[in-house]
């Protein structure tokens, strides 16, 4: 189950592009603070990770009840 939770999960981070936001503090004066958001994509080879553990965990499944 879990192992099919990540095929599907990295093979739609890898399809869609997905993003992640990070807020950083930019300028910091007295009691004020200006702050920006980022967005990074995450890497197509971290989903290929995800999706390959998936795979790993469905096949030693596979393998224990057989």
């Amino acid at each position: 189950m879990v192992g099919l939770a990540l095929i599907v999960i990295g093979a739609a981070v890898y399809l869609s592009g997905a993003r992640f936001t990070t807020k950083r503090e930019v300028l910091k004066v007295g009691d004020v603070s200006v702050s920006a958001e980022e967005r990074s994509p995450i890497a197509p080879w971290a989903a290929g990770l995800v999706v390959l553990a998936g795979i790993a965990l469905v096949t030693t499944g596979a393998r224990r009840k057989a």
